[in-house]
């Protein structure tokens, strides 16, 4: 049998999109805004014919709908539409208004755009009838409709809104149990990937450091699919389940099971590879041959092949059962997992600028306001494109780090996007056939790709603008300069707003990610020392995961090339030390029982709470040391009794090597290691 026979399309397609989630993203705000332009085209043909800003709004208001609507639940999502609308409806009529004062106009936009972002601290609600009333108003100046032509520019918002919902609770409606279902998939998928790289090292018999690498990669994406199956597992209002058999908890335990195997195996593997022949009966669940392996393993048990090899039949039993798993879900739908409903308290709302939203609606309105004035010295009629790059950068970042990298993004993207859209334009000029469908396709790639790339969904944006231009017999090159000027303007005032006013630095963000993660090591360490096991042990792991996935994005902005202190060389290094000690402490959440030395547990713990009080505090300093290249060292898979003791040791020596110079450590360098091995 081929060694990749299993290995379909569908398993491609879920491996890199979990849940396929960006899929039904991209389909939701694709069907929308078709469904929507199609009805307002026909009620331009048979009713009444409709201002182009009816038009605009509509499609934007789809765009909006499927992407910033993030409620649960259908009835929450369908007030939260409601209320947009009204704000859309509101925001175009002031504009409308006040179109022939156009100085005061630019004053009322700057207030909408304050309003909007400080909206976000009402939580997703807010953010989203910001995201409503902020486009409406920049769509109702920039087409104009007059006072007169507003019932019939109402036709475009109303339209979108109701379409939007048909298509989010009918047509492509959310599913958890079907959601997760997809997301095990994905998990399956990523553990194959995984399985094919290590049997293509296997074949070749040699490891390098870009392989490790890649490993490490293979590792972080299926970190975050695991991450995400598990938000779809329904748990208990206290979030740790009472006992194994709860099926949800059941659940639980074999994709916990399936992420550690997963994670052995690549760890063990950068010390010995695995038989190719092992590799490829994992992948084709061979029993027969699996079986001989089982016997061999035991054999050279106290060799490092041997740990590979129970690493590996580790892994194909978790993937077995898992996919067993996912075979009980396909039939039956997880009929037997009971949903719990959503018992989250709002919390109480912060309204002084210590809240960073409050603080970024500042940058933003302040951005907006240079974005204006510099945006008006290129183009009086135009100078909204500035407006709009400048509002959109602050999107969704964190620190001025990731605020640098989206304006960047953002002009590129749209630099490109319009250099491709050009000649797209120019070779279908006059053939609206061909254009729209294409027009359609490069909008659903555009969302297609927003989660994972937003260049590519501003370069596919900027194809679709041009489509339109040439459609409407508008498109010149002096106005797709005019287009990349303006964008330019918006993402250097963003930028340089996020630098100066209110700035937060990358490394802040990284600090305050790194203190929960140590906060979150700190919580499993003393639970432990509290006699503590079971659920409530993995629980705590799954949030240090949690953590370090909040690691891994703030210090992406310090591995970027625009930034001047770029080593990424160092931030990969720090990355994988973290890495490593986040999957320590699942093996020793997995491994932990009551034990009768446990005065030795009790000792390893103060050890690694004593290395964590002298990190933590230091905070983001540890991804600016110069480290020397570690020597490969054996080290004992944890299969067996000794898999808390050797938790508790490996997760000292992570965090030994975050300040290898320190003067006075619990462990020498490497000790721990070395303890490991000992009998």
């Amino acid at each position: 049998m081929h060694l990749f026979s299993g290995f379909q399309f569908r398993d491609w397609l879920l491996a890199n999109d979990p849940a396929l989630s960006r899929l039904r993203m991209a389909s939701r705000v694709t069907l929308t805004i078709v469904l929507s332009f199609a009805i307002l085209f026909a009620i331009q043909m048979l009713i009444v014919p409709l201002p182009t800003a009816a038009f605009g709004l509509g499609i934007v208001l789809s765009i909006e709908g499927g992407v910033a609507v993030r409620d649960k639940g259908n009835s929450r999502q369908l007030v939260t539409r409601l209320f947009g609308c009204a704000a859309s409806l509101a925001v175009v009529g002031i504009a409308a208004g006040l179109e022939d004062r156009r100085f005061l106009s630019d004053l009322v936009f700057l207030v909408v755009i304050a309003l909007a972002s400080a909206g976000r601290v009402f939580g997703p609600r807010g953010f989203a009838i910001g995201m409503f009333a902020f486009t409406s108003y920049f769509m109702g100046s920039y087409f104009r409709p007059s006072l007169a032509e507003l019932p019939d520019v109402a036709i475009g918002p109303v339209v979108s809104v109701f379409v939007g919902h048909l298509v989010r609770a009918v047509l492509l409606p959310d599913d958890w149990r079907r959601d997760l279902l997809r997301s095990l998939e994905s998990v399956r998928g990523r553990i194959n990937q995984i399985l094919f790289k290590l049997a293509t090292l296997a074949g070749s018999g040699h490891i390098g450091e870009a392989d490790r690498q890649e490993l490490r990669q293979l590792e972080d994406r299926l970190k975050e699919v695991v991450l995400m199956a598990e938000t779809f597992i329904p748990r208990p209002p206290a979030g740790v389940f009472d006992g194994a058999s709860d099926p949800a908890a059941e659940l639980a335990i074999r994709l916990f099971d399936a992420h550690l195997a997963a994670e052995s195996a690549i760890v063990v593997s950068f010390q010995s590879l695995p038989p190719f022949a092992l590799v490829h009966a994992v992948i084709e669940a061979d029993k027969a041959e699996l079986a001989i392996y089982e016997g061999m393993a035991e054999a050279i048990k106290d060799e490092p092949q041997g740990e590979t090899v129970r690493a590996l039949l580790w892994l194909g039993e978790a993937r077995q059962q898992l996919t067993q798993v996912i075979g009980e879900g396909q039939a039956s739908g997880f009929a037997g997992i009971d949903a719990v409903k959503d018992t989250v308290q709002p919390e109480k709302i912060d309204f002084s600028f210590a809240n960073p939203l409050l603080r970024s609606a500042l940058q933003i309105t302040l951005a907006s306001a240079l974005a204006m004035g510099f945006g008006l010295l290129l183009s009086r009629e135009r100078w909204f494109w500035a407006v709009l790059a400048s509002f959109l950068v602050f999107t969704n970042t964190n620190s001025r780090g990731d605020t640098a990298m989206k304006a960047l993004s953002r002009s590129l993207g749209t630099v490109f996007g319009i250099a491709i859209g050009l000649v797209l334009a120019t070779l279908i000029s006059g053939e609206p056939y061909i254009a729209i469908p294409v027009a359609a396709v490069c909008i659903f790639l555009a969302f297609y790709f927003l989660q994972v790339s937003y260049a590519m969904m501003t370069f596919f944006i900027s194809i679709v603008l041009c489509l339109v231009y040439g459609m409407t017999g508008v498109l010149t090159l002096d106005l797709l300069q005019l287009r990349i000027g303006e964008t330019m303007i918006g993402a250097v005032a963003g930028t340089a707003v996020a630098f100066l006013v209110f700035p937060a630095r990358t490394r802040g963000a990284l600090d305050a990610a790194l203190a929960r993660w140590f906060q979150a090591l700190d919580e499993l360490l003393s639970a432990i020392g509290e006699g503590k096991s079971g659920f409530a042990l993995i629980a705590l792991s799954q949030k240090i995961d949690a953590c370090y996935r909040d690691v891994t994005v703030a210090a992406r902005p310090l591995g970027s090339s625009w930034s001047v202190v770029t080593r990424p060389g160092q931030i990969r290094q720090t990355l994988a030390i973290f890495l490593s000690c986040t999957y320590w402490a699942r093996i020793l959440a997995k491994s932990y029982a009551a034990r009768a030395d446990a005065d030795e547990l009790k000792r390893l713990i103060a050890s690694d709470l004593a290395l964590m009080k002298d990190a933590a505090p230091r905070g983001s300093t540890c991804f600016f040391i110069e480290r020397k290249a570690s020597r490969t060292t054996g080290r004992h898979l944890p299969l067996s009794r000794e898999g808390a003791r050797l938790g508790l040791e490996m997760i000292g020596s992570a965090l030994e090597r975050l300040y290898p110079s320190a003067d006075v450590l619990p462990f020498a360098p490497g000790e721990a290691i070395a303890r490991s091995k000992q009998g």
